[in-house]
């Protein structure tokens, strides 16, 4: 459903679903009564300011029959944010395609207590494309190679490719190194079952049919530690974080597997050790092969 307010300052309008009956009035009663902290003479202010529509454009007043509209929009106050110490790195920008270096720490896209401080909303603003979105995401805490589609005629030939896995995607991780897996000479297939609730923080594996899979290997080893290639057939929230785990390597600097850590400020001499390395498909308009790298370095193997 597209939003009939443009981007602002780089984030999307919100849409809100209004109840189809109700004790309020108008929609304005419904908002108040939902928001009863937030200063009501503020919110009404947005009304007359025509910041409230609905999907034909059509500005909502202050008197709008709470039934009149299914869906309205409006433009969320933005939380004041410290500008994060880390800084995105664009690599290839093309009428279709922008492809950057995430750093660590940054979210790919808004959410939580970062809005302004995401990926997405810092390259519209700098870049001046407010229809810019992601093809794929990263964690917050993984830094790498990162796709946007800034074109949206051409948005979905680039997005059948993640749909249809027929993106090839190598990671890099630093990790202890277990001289009985013998992952140099014998990489090892992992394969399991992850579940995820919106409700808890970490990511679990369950037993029933395996719904991911990942090849690690080990490069290289500098005393102790190993440098691990990663390669995901399946790209389930924090497989490669758990699978790792799974097999006795906790990946440097992650807080979450395999134990989870009391919450702390970012700690920014520690990036969790885990980077997109490289991301390959042939392209769906030329039919052309296209490989990006990544520029950053693992702190432990640079």
């Amino acid at each position: 459903m597209q939003s009939p307010l443009p981007v602002r300052n780089g984030v999307n309008a919100t849409r809100l679903r209004l109840p189809a009956e109700g004790p309020w009035g108008t929609a304005l009663d419904y908002i108040l009564d939902r928001w009863d902290h937030v200063d009501p003479e503020g919110i009404a202010a947005r009304f007359d300011r025509g910041e409230v529509v609905a999907l034909n454009g059509e500005r909502l007043t202050r008197t709008t029959p709470l039934t009149e509209h299914t869906f309205v929009w409006y433009y969320r106050e933005l939380p004041v944010e410290e500008r994060l110490p880390v800084e995105v790195n664009i690599l290839h920008q093309d009428e279709n395609l922008l492809v950057v270096d995430k750093p660590h720490f940054l979210p790919t896209t808004p959410g939580g207590r970062y809005v302004a401080e995401s990926a997405l909303v810092r390259l519209r603003v700098q870049l001046d494309l407010p229809e810019l979105i992601p093809m794929h995401r990263l964690d917050r805490l993984t830094a790498g190679i990162l796709l946007f589609s800034t074109n949206p005629a051409t948005r979905g030939d680039y997005q059948l490719l993640f749909e249809n896995r027929l993106i090839s995607k190598e990671y890099e991780a630093a990790a202890p190194v277990d001289p009985a897996l013998d992952l140099m000479d014998h990489p090892r297939v992992v394969r399991s079952r992850i579940v995820k609730s919106r409700t808890y923080l970490l990511a679990q594996e369950v037993a029933g049919e395996p719904n991911t899979e990942t090849l690690v290997s080990l490069v290289e080893e500098r005393g102790g530690c190993g440098r691990y290639r990663l390669t995901p057939h399946t790209g389930k929230t924090h497989q490669l974080r758990l699978h790792m785990a799974g097999l006795g390597l906790g990946i440097l600097n992650d807080p979450f597997y395999p134990v989870l850590h009391p919450q702390a400020p970012d700690d920014y001499t520690k990036p969790l050790q885990l980077l997109a390395k490289s991301i390959e498909f042939s392209d769906p308009l030329s039919g052309t092969p296209r490989r990006f790298d990544s520029e950053l370095q693992l702190k432990n193997f640079a």
